[in-house]
């Protein structure tokens, strides 16, 4: 579902802050050689969170799904200099794509890459994170919230991508799509959940910000 026109869409790109070329080339080899290159975050969102991330200036960020480093780059932007940022992806046959973009990006030695699933790695960092990006299996978005608010403090920052799922979650729902019916429960939970401040941005496919209290 296009929640604005194409030509209105074209015109908020071509009105924000050009793409560095880098992510230009990621892009485009993304789609050459990887599955899924729809999942890639893409121009504008890129430059929202991009500028999130510049706002916040974090000193720990994480990243849960990293797909071939989009979004990594995008918030590394915002990093201190001795800032880190650690990104997980359960998928290994990406860690060398992630990596070679990482390291042409001049972010390489802050970027620090874990294989795995999520919800085994994060309770071993010890680690307080000021921003976090979960955009992972959607099914696991609730376990995953309520696995990194423990790694937060008053002030943190958690986006979570995705949330209205092409529109998907103001339509009938099937039996057996349990992404868009985890992420109606996991909308509302969080719109309720009184450890955060909630808002849902209308950005691409749909982004909640939630600031810790």
């Amino acid at each position: 579902m296009h929640f604005l026109s194409p030509l209105l869409e074209n015109y908020i790109t071509e009105n924000s802050e050009s793409e560095p070329k880098i992510l230009t080339e990621l892009t485009r080899e993304t789609h050459l050689k990887v599955v899924q290159p729809r999942m890639i975050t893409g121009h504008f969102q890129g430059r929202v969170l991009s500028l999130l991330s510049k706002i916040i200036s974090p000193e720990n960020i994480l990243e849960i799904g990293t797909y071939t480093g989009y979004s990594a780059i995008c918030l590394a932007e915002g990093l201190l200099k001795t800032g880190k940022l650690h990104t997980i992806e359960i998928n290994e046959e990406l860690h060398d794509l992630q990596r070679r973009y990482f390291d042409k990006s001049g972010y390489g030695n802050q970027i620090v890459q874990h294989t795995g699933d999520a919800l085994d790695i994060i309770p071993k960092l010890d680690i307080c994170f000021d921003l976090i990006f979960i955009d992972a299996q959607k099914v696991n978005y609730n376990a995953y919230f309520e696995t990194v608010i423990k790694k937060t403090r008053p002030g943190s920052i958690i986006l979570s991508d995705n949330v209205l799922w092409s529109g998907k979650v103001i339509e009938p729902v099937a039996k057996s799509d349990k992404a868009t019916a985890v992420l109606i429960d996991y909308n509302q939970k969080l719109k309720n959940d009184p450890r955060v401040d909630t808002v849902i941005l209308p950005v691409r496919d749909g982004l909640t910000l939630n600031r810790v209290k």
